[in-house]
């Protein structure tokens, strides 16, 4: 599923990273882009992932799924603002998610890096899915420039 050649900015292991995190792992979630202060991730439509509503053709994908993406996507593109992404330190400190419609088919997330300071970053995301953009996203996360506890 991926178009083209993806840039790592400095962390071709971002593909060992997702096999190594069990969920990650499970969602199968692929890197479509990776450049600086931007990361564009893809999951495939899958049954397990959805809703069991009774609609015609592919239900909904679980909402929790979506936001999984929003915040992953997140962390990729924050990790893209370090000297040496594959060993930064960064966890969320405020998630927020807004539905516009049922998520289905293939997933997309874009997120855009706003700031990324020596503390703090901020990222805003916008996953599409078969029916056009299914929901916006907004994350903050700390970050650890030098290490957890200044390690």
């Amino acid at each position: 599923m991926t178009e083209g050649p993806v840039d790592a900015s400095g962390w071709p292991e971002w593909e060992s990273f997702v096999q190594r995190h069990g969920y990650l792992s499970w969602l199968d979630i692929e890197v479509e882009c990776l450049e600086d202060g931007r990361a564009v991730l893809v999951i495939e439509q899958d049954e397990d992932f959805e809703n069991p509503v009774g609609n015609d053709g592919h239900d909904p994908v679980h909402g929790g799924i979506v936001a999984t993406l929003i915040d992953t996507s997140s962390a990729f593109a924050l990790r893209t603002t370090f000297e040496n992404p594959a060993d930064a330190f960064l966890t969320t400190t405020d998630l927020n998610v807004s539905y516009l419609r049922p998520a289905t088919g293939d997933l997309r997330a874009e997120a855009e890096v706003l700031r990324a300071g020596g503390s703090t970053g901020v990222t805003e995301v916008s996953v599409e899915g078969a029916d056009g953009e299914a929901a916006v996203g907004r994350t903050t996360y700390r970050l650890f420039r030098d290490g957890i506890g200044g390690e």
